[in-house]
């Protein structure tokens, strides 16, 4: 068995199987110890989110950033391509009925993102002056298993800051080269500089761009996503009506995707969501440990709302468009279904906006990632490192551009899949620290 088929092995174990049940069942464990947070308290996330928006009384520094830049800081890493190219896979392979499904994965994933930001706060540290956190803090302090701390920490960084981000490129470079005709190449190269311009300004630079940035994008994405909705109106229901059945036939569905049963309904709904969301991954909480709140349990409300975002409104968005255009039956899979998705409801425009919209999404999210890698260079190495480590990222983002080399695509995801379970084992054995904080929280409201 050569290095492509190991690969591809493990990650369908890890993504089609074992990492279902962990995730889903991790945000299940935390609804009932939590009491449905995601339900009880979603009011005052979505107050604490959007309640200080305007104001300007704290600024990023080497102390953190607002709570509402740590989200926009996490929904620039979590709405990237997953939400145009994840979507329409989840289609293909599971039909409209994986839809249902990754609603449920977001719905249970709340809980687990919850937890995740509330010891991402509280194990907070400081390298080198400048406040930082995540998983390998919490891990490191928390837990007290630094071995296990530096394998997630390894494990983030090459899976998100090297080959996630050479994803990321390629993706921008494949679709501004279709609608454009401008050189991969160049476009790696553009990126990369732009990228340096944001990142080299630190903690301050990547705060400010994620909140000015972060609702442009998801303005013009949700702007565009209407109109074609709008305009296929008449096919809103039937929409609706496909992904309600998809998601509980027990026979093997027609349309677009013949032989598709309920079972693959949920398997690729559930894994995609979970995949685009990242609640439970180990990723988001990096940026909500930075985070200037009174009280944890604050951020760990705004994170929940950082998960509806993502994925109960920018994924049901691209799953209507290509469900109202009949992309869906076009036999394609991936961004080739969104991009013709989007062309068959805005005709010439289509490519550009996809193109754009890909461009923001998959920028945005090199500059999250980035910011996760480097807080674990910084617990491997200290703040020494990041000078490197930030060298490093900016070849990986040209080289991403013009080189996609299919097995280290699957290492990514392999990466990605292994750093999970650390985090898991931390948020099972740090459960208690998360229902005293949410505890003491509503005690004081």
């Amino acid at each position: 068995m050569n290095l492509n088929a190991i690969v591809d092995t493990i990650n369908e174990y890890l993504w089609g199987y074992i990492l279902i049940f962990l995730l889903v069942g991790t945000g299940l464990y935390y609804s009932i110890r939590l009491r449905f947070p995601q339900v009880r308290q979603i009011r005052r996330g979505f107050k604490q989110t959007f309640g200080g928006i305007f104001k300007k009384d704290v600024e990023a520094d080497k102390d953190g950033m607002s709570s509402f830049q740590a989200l926009a800081t996490a929904i620039a890493a979590q709405v990237g391509t997953g939400n145009l190219a994840g979507v329409a896979t989840a289609i293909a392979s599971g039909g409209p009925g994986a839809i249902f499904w990754m609603w449920i994965s977001a719905f249970f994933g709340m809980a687990t993102i919850f937890a995740e930001a509330v010891l991402a706060q509280v194990y907070t540290d400081r390298v080198d002056g400048e406040i930082t956190g995540g998983p390998a803090y919490y891990i490191s302090k928390g837990l007290k298993n630094k071995g296990l701390a530096i394998f997630f920490a390894i494990a983030i960084i090459i899976a998100l800051g090297f080959v996630g981000n050479m994803v990321q490129s390629n993706s921008m470079a494949v679709a501004i080269n279709n609608a454009f005709n401008i050189p991969k190449v160049v476009v790696g190269i553009i990126v990369a500089v732009l990228a340096a311009l944001i990142l080299v300004g630190g903690m301050t630079r990547i705060a400010n761009f994620t909140e000015l940035v972060v609702p442009f994008m998801a303005l013009i994405y949700i702007v565009g996503a209407l109109i074609i909705i709008i305009k296929n109106a008449s096919y809103i229901g039937p929409a609706f009506k496909m992904i309600f059945q998809g998601a509980f036939s027990t026979k093997a569905i027609g349309g677009g995707v013949l032989g598709v049963t309920v079972k693959e309904a949920v398997r690729f709904g559930i894994s995609r969501g979970l995949f685009s969301n990242e609640a439970g991954m180990g990723s988001t909480p990096h940026a909500h440990a930075v985070a200037k709140v009174k009280h944890p349990s604050e951020q760990g409300l705004v994170a929940m709302v950082g998960v509806i975002f993502d994925t109960m409104i920018i994924c049901t968005l691209t799953s209507l468009i290509i469900l109202t255009t009949n992309a869906h039956t076009t036999g394609t899979t991936g961004a080739e279904m969104t991009q013709i998705a989007f062309s068959n409801g805005l005709g010439k425009y289509g490519a550009p906006f996809i193109a754009i919209s890909l461009f923001f999404f998959a920028f945005s999210t090199i500059i999250g990632w980035y910011f996760f890698g480097e807080a674990n260079i910084k617990y491997l190495f200290g703040k020494g490192g990041v000078r490197y480590y930030r060298w490093i990222v900016f070849g990986f983002i040209v080289i991403g551009s013009f080189l996609e080399v299919q097995l280290v695509w699957d290492i990514a995801d392999m990466f990605n899949g292994i750093m999970v379970f650390p985090n898991l084992i931390a948020l099972f054995a740090l459960s208690s620290v998360v229902a005293k904080s949410l505890e003491d929280y509503e005690s004081k409201l």
